[in-house]
């Protein structure tokens, strides 16, 4: 039987959730018209993660080497046999009612995103301002209205997904990378709100190592997509501080100093260092 739609679950040691999880997964789909299978993506769990979802009659496939929830998000679109892949966080925050929800929008759009309603992750005070930051970040860097960047549920198209396997990182920032792999190549991306629930068992998220993965992500996804993003706005910066000071060099002392010249090239190689990228990315996208 063809399968349409693979929803993928990432699971490391979510003995306590993954059942209930798969559970949920098959009361959502009951019904719908797709043929579809659930398919968990374990990462070496030391518990009984994989047994339980193996029970439950969910396609299995154990990594051999633990590599984080981004190498089993990877691994997890390779092994899938649907057209549309579906992925949501194994560990019972999210809605899985929402997954027809999604659906809902294909063949129309390429990816759909479940924008959280609300935040209920470990250390709120901490990770709220911070997703909002990068999240403005993001929005100005790929000049898209972004509701929720780093969405656990999410489903997209596996052919253009595929394309962009290379650039997904293997943590917990995979799921930026997959949200701005679409959004930064011009991709039809829709959210629809979805409710957010405290996770079951033990989160690995680690606020500060996590929290500057999101950034880096954020910034390089744009360099290697839209680099004129971030080199544009650098190269103004340095240009008016050139000038500026090149001003008050000239009313104090009646004469440019060395660091003006400095200043003023070092902005117009940046400038030209952004165009070459910016050429070399349209180049690749001939293929």
């Amino acid at each position: 039987m063809k399968i349409d739609v693979s929803i993928v679950l990432p699971a490391f040691n979510e003995e306590e959730a993954i059942g209930p999880v798969i559970d949920a997964v098959r009361s959502a789909m009951k019904g719908h018209p797709a043929a579809y299978e659930i398919l968990v993506v374990d990462d070496r769990s030391s518990d009984r993660t994989a047994e339980i979802a193996e029970a439950r009659q969910a396609r299995v496939v154990r990594r051999k080497v633990q590599g984080g929830s981004g190498a089993s998000r990877r691994t997890g679109i390779l092994e899938a046999a649907g057209d549309i892949i579906v992925m949501l966080d194994a560990d019972g925050s999210y809605e899985a009612n929402d997954i027809p929800k999604l659906l809902e929008h294909f063949p129309e759009y390429d990816q759909v995103n479940g924008a959280r309603t609300s935040e209920q992750g470990t250390l709120k005070l901490l990770r709220a301002p911070a997703k909002w930051f990068i999240r403005r970040l993001a929005c100005y860097l790929t000049s898209t209205r972004i509701p929720d960047l780093n969405t656990g549920l999410k489903a997209f198209k596996k052919d253009i997904m595929k394309k962009y396997l290379w650039v997904l990182p293997d943590g917990f920032s995979c799921v930026t990378t997959m949200t701005l792999a679409f959004l930064a190549n011009g991709y039809n991306v829709k959210y629809i709100p979805t409710a957010y629930h405290k996770r079951i068992g033990k989160s690995k998220f680690h606020p500060v190592k996590d929290t500057a993965s999101y950034i880096q992500t954020v910034i390089r996804m744009v360099m290697y997509f839209k680099p004129l993003r971030v080199f544009i706005p650098l190269t103004a910066a340095l240009l008016a501080f050139a000038v500026v000071k090149s001003v008050l060099s000239l009313v104090y002392t009646s004469t440019l100093q060395e660091s003006d010249i400095i200043i003023f090239m070092t902005a117009i190689m940046l400038g030209a260092l952004g165009l070459i990228a910016d050429l070399i990315v349209a180049y690749q996208r001939r293929d």
